[in-house]
């Protein structure tokens, strides 16, 4: 495809931000703890992430995905005991299937995948960094690092970061803490859970460490997008940009966000805890990929929003209408129109209709950008 200079040249708005490039994008996304089958809240930011990778792609700007997985977590730790197995193992196998649920999905596999076992020692490395810099402390063998400001940063009040802190596992009450809002970079192990080396004794690395150690090893100090949830922003993404900007001193860690919105069922976030669950196996045996895909991505990906079943039906009539827009003639190029309305903040919904009335050319490439064959 060929389009006007001006036009391969404007850059994509994400999130209100302009992203110019140079050479290529840099982007992280926070993978899944692989403990449990994969559901519709897992589905959709990485749907999401491969339709702005294809963008990007289209728009001749080569692109770098990180999608770490999550192997080392105290949740991970506790299905696995339930389950009368080891953690690695566990984790392998949950992980099999999520990626088969991915393929299923056309989503497509990260240029890269680190796995949190083997990045303990960078982790060891970013704590004893921090601690020689006087951001983080030692206490009974765990390494804690000094986040009172992080819920400022992150434009939430005291008792808002304290209520999230809890229900993320970061205990702010822990009585080892000189501040609620300091957070575990290492953790002490105790007799029968999974430990490593370091300098404070055996341990193992905590959550948001795992992914700022990630994320630096692979792609430096500084990250052009950085994806997940939007529940991941307080305290998982302030907390690791926050360690990451701490050690280098290089601010913004990431340039912007896709932080995708929450799927609710009944009311409520979609989450085992809540036991609402929608499973993608569930939904692929019962409906083609690209309806799937069409009903995550026909809308806008910062809002919230309710699964309805009865909304497949209707997505799989997009998918027609828009293959069959493909089919004919095109009443114009278009192609420049459904980039437009893509390259302002990944806006599916105007570029669905302008491929839907031009047809040819336009709907292909936007059959092409949602993955849709």
């Amino acid at each position: 495809m060929t389009l006007a200079l001006d036009e391969q040249l404007r850059p994509l708005r994400l999130a209100g931000t302009a992203l110019p490039t140079v050479g290529k994008v840099r982007m992280y996304v926070c993978g899944v703890t692989p403990y449990d089958v994969t559901h519709l809240g897992h589905a959709a930011t990485y749907i999401w992430v491969d339709v702005l990778t294809r963008l990007l792609r289209q728009l001749g700007t080569d692109v770098e995905v990180c999608r770490n997985v999550t192997d080392v977590d105290d949740v991970l730790l506790d299905a696995a005991r339930r389950a009368g197995a080891s953690y690695d193992a566990f984790a392998a196998v949950q992980q099999f299937h999520f990626e088969q649920d991915m393929a299923a999905l056309g989503v497509r596999p990260p240029t890269h995948e680190p796995r949190a076992h083997n990045f303990v020692r960078n982790v060891v490395s970013l704590a004893a960094g921090l601690v020689d810099a006087g951001k983080a402390y030692v206490r009974n063998g765990s390494v804690y690092f000094r986040g009172a400001d992080v819920p400022v940063r992150a434009g939430l009040s005291a008792d808002e970061a304290r209520q999230l802190a809890a229900e993320f596992n970061d205990e702010p009450d822990d009585p080892a803490k000189e501040n609620p809002f300091d957070v575990a970079i290492w953790r002490a192990s105790g007799e029968g859970v999974p430990a490593w080396p370091s300098p404070w004794g055996p341990g193992r690395p905590g959550w948001h460490a795992e992914c700022a150690a990630m994320a630096m090893t692979v792609f430096g100090p500084a990250l052009d997008i950085h994806a997940g949830g939007a529940d991941l922003r307080f305290p998982h993404h302030a907390y690791e940009a926050a360690l990451a900007e701490a050690l280098t001193g290089v601010r913004p860690f990431a340039r912007t966000w896709l932080r995708v919105g929450m799927v609710h069922h009944g009311g409520r976030k979609m989450a085992k805890s809540a036991g609402n669950l929608v499973l993608v196996s569930d939904l692929l045996a019962a409906h083609p990929a690209a309806a799937l895909r069409m009903y995550v991505v026909h809308r806008r990906w910062p809002q919230p929003w309710e699964f309805d079943a009865r909304e497949l039906q209707r997505a799989e009539a997009d998918v027609d209408a828009l293959f069959t827009a493909a089919a004919r003639p095109g009443r114009s190029d278009g192609r420049e129109a459904v980039l437009a309305a893509l390259r302002d903040d990944l806006d599916v919904p105007t570029a669905f209709q302008v491929a839907v009335d031009e047809g040819g050319a336009a709907a292909r490439l936007l059959v092409d950008v949602l993955g849709l064959r």
